[in-house]
């Protein structure tokens, strides 16, 4: 890799893992030598950028759009421009695509351009004196362009702009402020660069104060019977996810209508890309009820005028809400529009707000590239109908329920991973998630056996994700011994966990998955408990733990019958011995173990005899895996017609007649 390529790609880390200069993917960088230029592609995040990344052009070819004459129409220009930019591609076989500003960055003489729409810098070009501020800080040194609408457009204003420029000063400029976007800083090498970033910001510190506090604000317990609703509302033909976000900063912007109209107007093309172009606010909020009748007035209303369903919701003193087709579209929607909301108060300090016009706007909103920017984000969420589903899943940080966890996330669900063992669990949350992922898995320290952490679970989740689609109840302790040697402590306890704890689980989340039937009739959700093969018959020496499992069956029967009525459907799976998970295989306290211990398994001498004795039980000779629970789970899911079974997975152990 050539050493400048090191450098821009360590300079777009740099600058696109911070949100005050790169908000949700946006900015780009580029390089130039004497032959090519290398530029960040369409689609990709400067977050994570790598030399896969970028694209390589070909600048004689790419110089040619320069001096070529294009249609009027606007349509047709811009796919005749993409054409011959696809044309300069060094390696065209690599399908990628490069940014629409590729023209820009080869016309501006330097070797490395960065461009990034900083939100300081954007609160004085998104005000009404941005170019006479603009002139007042920095004076002749830079090249301020009024704002134009981008592609071919604005590379020809700015190319004549600086030519200009270079015939009066013999160079061109190291800093253009695009007004209503960003701005571009162009250098040799990428230390000069970040030395001129710092100097703009400096500057622009003297006209505006920047934010040093933004505490955030307390979630508001009656969104627990609000956002499943507004999911279901505004959820399309596959559910999405609602993200929330409230602080001190978004709190001056929603107390009335009139600080509202300060944000509800976009303000640069990502706003339009990421949050549509109009923004629905709720003024009454005393109750639930309230919210919700006050959505349900003005939505048909807002919808017959613009069109579409709102991506954005500002309810007074709740905060900022983001519907999206998953998660990390949602959180991208919540940065840009908190970013929109930073950017007015800073140009409050500037002379007051600039919007977009209508007429820019449109052309950005109808425009081809940004339809592919859109494209591209909504990408990962291309197939499946449980993609972007939120799950629960109990015990699920480590052995059955951590498997069953992993494998929901890499079916694109939402995971909430539900444990007593904190540690485990948020390391693991933390694991399955990267940065790319458009989907979460997120950790909630609960004890199945106390109603107030099951309770407090839910309302996390619903929280985080905006409802509830798919409770698995998997938490569960085991302790074996006969009636001589078991303390009522201990059966006490194996009962609250292994059958309380599934009552807990099945009662806080129906109240979630009523509210989305409430709005949703023919919508299917899926409370599953994991039993046991001892669910199913009597165990020996294992009483306490059998017994639970067999009134756990009784609970999904009964809960079955109650909760049909709202397409809630209830299962349970029975899988035989997993002999590879701790509950097993533990060396200290596995059941192998215990088992020898108390001479359930008579003769046996060591912990491979008794495991032996038990896969010859079993007719398929070996023990239950993951794979073979995942299967009989996702067949629950699927499928929209049997409910309150105790569905066997072992291996023909347990044969129901």
């Amino acid at each position: 890799m050539k050493p400048e390529i090191i450098d821009l790609i360590e300079i777009s880390k740099y600058y696109g893992g911070n949100k005050d200069y790169v908000i949700a993917g946006g900015g780009n960088t580029s390089f130039k030598d004497e032959h090519n230029i290398w530029i960040k592609a369409s689609g990709q995040s400067l977050a994570d950028l790598t030399e896969e990344g970028l694209v390589e052009l070909n600048r004689e070819k790419l110089q040619l759009i320069s001096s070529k004459s294009y249609s009027d129409d606007p349509a047709i220009r811009e796919e005749q421009v993409k054409s011959d930019m696809f044309l300069s591609i060094s390696l065209p076989d690599r399908n990628k695509r490069p940014s629409v500003e590729t023209s820009l960055h080869e016309t501006i003489q330097y070797k490395f351009i960065v461009h990034l729409h900083p939100t300081l810098i954007n609160g004085l070009l998104c005000s009404r004196n941005a170019k006479s501020l603009t002139q007042k800080l920095f004076g002749e040194s830079v090249l301020f362009v009024p704002y134009i609408d981008p592609g071919y457009t604005l590379f020809k204003k700015l190319e004549s702009e600086i030519l200009s420029y270079r015939n009066k000063y013999s160079h061109d400029p190291q800093i253009i402020f695009l007004e209503n976007h960003g701005v571009f800083v162009g250098a040799d090498t990428t230390a000069e660069i970040k030395k001129i970033y710092t100097g703009i910001i400096h500057s622009i510190e003297e006209q505006i104060t920047p934010l040093t506090e933004n505490e955030p604000l307390p979630y508001n317990p009656l969104l627990h019977k609000v956002l499943p609703h507004l999911r279901m509302i505004l959820s399309g033909d596959q559910t999405g996810v609602i993200r929330f976000r409230n602080n001190q900063l978004i709190a001056r912007f929603y107390q009335n209508q009139q600080e509202f109209h300060k944000i509800s107007l976009p303000l640069t093309p990502d706003i339009i890309v990421y949050c549509k172009t109009r923004y629905l606010y709720i003024e009454q909020t005393a109750t639930a009820d309230k919210i919700l009748e006050s959505f349900r007035y003005q939505l048909p209303h807002f919808v017959n005028e613009y069109g579409y369903n709102p991506k954005v919701l500002v309810i007074k003193d709740m905060g900022i809400f983001a519907i999206a087709e998953n998660y990390a579209s949602a959180e991208a929607c919540l940065d840009v529009y908190e970013d929109l909301i930073r950017i007015s108060y800073y140009a409050s300090f500037c002379g007051g707000i600039k919007f977009l016009t209508p007429e820019q706007v449109s052309f950005i909103d109808q425009w081809e590239v940004e339809n592919y920017r859109r494209k591209i984000s909504k990408a990962e969420n291309s197939a499946g109908k449980l993609n972007n589903k939120i799950a629960v899943v109990t015990g699920g940080a480590q052995g059955f329920g951590a498997g069953i966890a992993e494998a929901l996330f890499n079916l694109k669900f939402n995971v909430v991973i539900a444990d007593l063992n904190e540690e485990t669990g948020r390391k693991f949350a933390s694991q399955l998630t990267s940065p790319k992922s458009p989907n979460k898995a997120i950790f909630i320290k609960t004890d199945v056996s106390d109603a107030g952490s099951v309770k407090n679970l839910i309302h996390e989740t619903v929280k985080e994700f905006g409802g509830l689609d798919l409770m698995i109840s998997n938490a569960g302790i085991l302790k074996a011994g006969g009636l001589d040697e078991m303390d009522p402590e201990v059966f006490s306890k194996t009962t609250d966990v292994n059958y309380n704890g599934y009552f807990h689980c099945a009662k806080y989340a129906s109240e979630i998955m009523k509210l989305q039937n409430q709005e949703n009739p023919d919508y299917f959700s899926d409370i599953i408990q994991i039993n046991s093969k001892s669910g199913l018959r009597g165990s020996n020496r294992n009483f306490a733990y059998a017994g639970a499992k067999f009134g756990g069956i009784g609970l999904t029967q009964s809960f079955a019958m109650e909760l049909a009525p709202f397409r809630i459907k209830v299962n349970s799976i029975c899988p035989g011995n997993f002999y590879e998970g701790p509950l097993w295989s533990d060396p200290h306290n596995g059941l192998f173990v215990q088992y020898l211990k108390t001479g359930k398994v008579p003769g046996a001498k060591s912990i491979e005899e008794v495991r032996k004795f038990y896969e010859d039980q079993v007719p398929m000779k070996r023990g239950c895996k993951l794979e073979d629970v995942m299967k009989a789970l996702l067949y629950i899911v699927d499928q929209e017609y049997e409910t309150g079974q105790a569905i066997p997975v072992t291996g023909g152990q347990v044969m129901l007649g």
